[in-house]
This record gives C-alpha cells, sequence and structure tokens, in this order.
C-alpha cells in the first residue's frame, strides 16, 4: 500500500514537471505554436521518465520490469506502425504520421503510473499527455486519428503489461476447459 508521504512525493514531481512545462509553453514575446510544440516534445519524454522514475522511488523492482516491458512493447509497435502505414503529416514533411510517437510515449507513461500506483497519481501526467497531443496537433505534425491511435497505443501496453503495486483489487478470471465454462472473481481487501 502506498503512504501518504509516498503519495505526496510521487505527486510533486509530476506535478512540478507538468506545470514548469506548461509555463515554458507560455511566454507572451515568443511564438505561441512553436512553444507549445516545444513543451510537448519535453514532455513526452518527462511523463515515461517520472514514471520510471516512479520505481526506483518505491524500490519497485517488479514495477520497473514492467515499465520496461510496457515501454519497449510501445516504441516497437509505434514505429513498426509508421512503418507499415505511409500517412503523410499535415505539414508534409514526411510519411510517419501514423500513429503520433510523442503521444503514445506520453500516454504510456500516465498509463503506467495509472495501472502501478492509482488514477491519483496519474491525474498530472494524464492531463500532460493530453497536452502533449494537443501540442502535436498545434504543431501541424498529426490530425486528431494520429494522436487517438497514439493515446490509444500507449494505453493499452501499460494496461495490458503492468500489475497494480497494491494488492486490494478486484481480479476477473475466466475458466475453460472442455467441458466446464467459467468466471470466477476475486476481490483481495
Amino acid at each position: 500500500m502506498i503512504s501518504k508521504t509516498s503519495s505526496a512525493i510521487i505527486l510533486l514531481p509530476s506535478s512540478f514537471l507538468l506545470s514548469s512545462t506548461l509555463l515554458v509553453a507560455m511566454p507572451a514575446h515568443a511564438s505561441s505554436s512553436d512553444n507549445i510544440e516545444k513543451a510537448g516534445d519535453i514532455l513526452s519524454f518527462a511523463i515515461p521518465a517520472v514514471a520510471y522514475g516512479s520505481t526506483y522511488y518505491m524500490d519497485d523492482k517488479e514495477g520497473r520490469e514492467q515499465f520496461y516491458y510496457s515501454f519497449a512493447t510501445n516504441v516497437a509497435a509505434t514505429y513498426a506502425l509508421k512503418s507499415v502505414i505511409d500517412k503523410e503529416r499535415p505539414d508534409g514533411s514526411d510519411d510517419n504520421a501514423y500513429p503520433s510517437g510523442h503521444t503514445s510515449s506520453a500516454f504510456q507513461g500516465a498509463s503506467f503510473i495509472h495501472k502501478r500506483y492509482g488514477l491519483k497519481y496519474s491525474v498530472p501526467a494524464y492531463i500532460g499527455a493530453g497536452f502533449v497531443a494537443y501540442s502535436r496537433i498545434e504543431a501541424d505534425k498529426h490530425d486528431a486519428v494520429d494522436v487517438l491511435a497514439g493515446a490509444a497505443l500507449g494505453m493499452a501496453s501499460s494496461i495490458y503489461l503492468t500489475k497494480s503495486y497494491q494488492d486490494d483489487q478486484l481480479h476477473i478470471a475466466t475458466n475453460l476447459s472442455p467441458d466446464y465454462y467459467g468466471l470466477s472473481v476475486h476481490y483481495n481487501f
């Protein structure tokens, strides 16, 4: 179980990272679109870094290993799809638009925190990941389909390859054999 002190320390870095990156994106004297793109670029790497760093803070070796699998699966799937699907970017710069790698990376980190440590710890990361998706559209690098696919891919890689850090959760499993079909539901208190 995560203590109140641990939860504050997990929330503080991600909240600080989100707020400082958003401040970088909003100076009045510079081109807004360029700064939004830069902030999105920073967050797309920072969110998974905070997720990975949280496994060290929590001394969570099992979580770290799950992060490796989730992150590697996300990167491999994203770039495999980019190489197979030649979708031109809205700005015409190349044919690697689908899915958005920045968005998939950000949502992989946010959903890892969510799945491993709980929703309340992942809210700042999800807000940041949403900003990354927005920044990719604003920069004319992707359209909505690209970022939605990236978000879905990033979330799926963490949801399916990460287990909860806490034992108090609902487990549902199917039981299939040649002469029996069933469903078991188990909740640990």
